[in-house]
């Protein structure tokens, strides 16, 4: 394989994404650590070409300023808008960035007299086909879930979006509930808010499918606990109480954990606060990934209701993103290809 030396460093960013992409999958947490790294090495990298095409005077030298502008000016900032709308989670507008920074221009290997990526653009900003890629690779995960669905004998309407689980394994997954009291619904409580509420109370899922009538009342939550961020790496694979006794570890897409933990909170009790879900929020003193009370309320009877529920497992965005940086450094751009074909570029 023959590639500029900054090129060949830059294949030290694979291995680094495929981890966090597994990591991301197990946990849906990816701590800040790894991302002040990345920045630097790119940036390095950056410079180290800049210097070797001082003083930009030739075309390779204006197209290289051109080409790392888009990449730094246009695609970095698209990441931290994604993440400021709500289509991104902290970590993958991080992981975007960091590749804006990386891979502002085509690399080139070439391996058994092949020149790879087989497909370059007129454009030339590397990190925008990785994003393209990954965007391509993503729109297959819900053709992907319905499948799978099917393969199950479960189609429905909603098949391409979630799929039915056993309510008893909730405490162990990742997503959100894709069904309210009123039935399928893109709102559902997101399943790390309900497992920091059970530990907020120090319960169980299965204490609360148990006795769902008398933990709805409010006056039922005595002595509260650290919620921790509601993660299932956090502490042992039960659900609450006491032994969730460490700090959660620091995650991108993680809130700080909270609670008082002396049981009063900063709302008075409140009859008309069916199962404390207010108190609980305003106990925790921040938010808990976007669930109101009435979110939680409608998800906490579903669950207590129901023994197989629907929920949105989703798909960590940097999951197909590092499936989109092999895919570009092998194959190419994916889109500029598929318009090529139809004669469209």
């Amino acid at each position: 394989m023959f590639a500029t030396l900054p090129d060949l460093l830059r294949l030290l960013v694979v291995p680094v994404f495929a981890w966090a992409a597994i990591r991301d999958v197990r946990t849906r947490r990816l701590p800040n650590r790894i991302w002040p790294p990345l920045y630097l090495f790119g940036a390095l990298l950056l410079v180290w070409e800049a210097v070797s095409l001082w003083p930009f005077a030739g075309f390779d030298g204006r197209i290289f300023l051109v080409r790392g502008a888009i990449s730094l000016l246009f695609v970095a900032p698209l990441g931290y808008a994604f993440w400021y709308l709500g289509a991104f989670g902290g970590a993958d507008a991080k992981a975007m960035i960091a590749l804006a920074v990386i891979f502002p221009t085509f690399p080139a290997y070439e391996l058994l007299g092949v020149t790879l990526p087989l497909v370059d653009t007129q454009l030339g900003v590397f990190s925008l086909t990785i994003l393209t890629n990954t965007v391509l690779i993503g729109l297959a995960y819900p053709i992907g879930l319905a499948g799978l669905n099917l393969v199950r004998g479960e189609a429905s309407p909603t098949m391409f979006f979630a799929r039915p689980v056993e309510t008893d394994s909730l405490s162990d997954r990742h997503g959100r509930l894709f069904e309210d009291a009123d039935g399928p619904t893109r709102n559902g409580v997101d399943l790390d808010a309900l497992r920091m509420y059970l530990r907020w109370r120090g319960l169980t899922l299965a204490d609360l499918r148990g006795d769902p009538d008398a933990l709805r009342d409010p006056d039922s939550v005595g002595e509260t606990f650290d919620p921790t961020d509601g993660g299932t790496h956090v502490g042992p694979r039960t659900d609450g109480g006491r032994a969730v006794d460490r700090e959660p570890e620091d995650a991108d897409d993680a809130v700080d954990a909270g609670g008082t933990g002396d049981g009063t909170g900063d709302a008075d009790r409140d009859p008309d606060d069916p199962w404390a879900a207010a108190r609980f929020l305003d106990d925790i003193d921040h938010g808990a990934y976007g669930t109101d009370a009435a979110t939680l309320r409608d998800g906490l009877d579903v669950v207590a209701r129901e023994d197989r529920v629907l929920v949105s497992p989703g798909m960590p965005f940097v999951v197909p993103m590092a499936a989109g940086l092999v895919v570009s450094l092998t194959y190419g751009d994916a889109l500029f290809a598929a318009l090529g074909a139809v004669g469209w570029v």
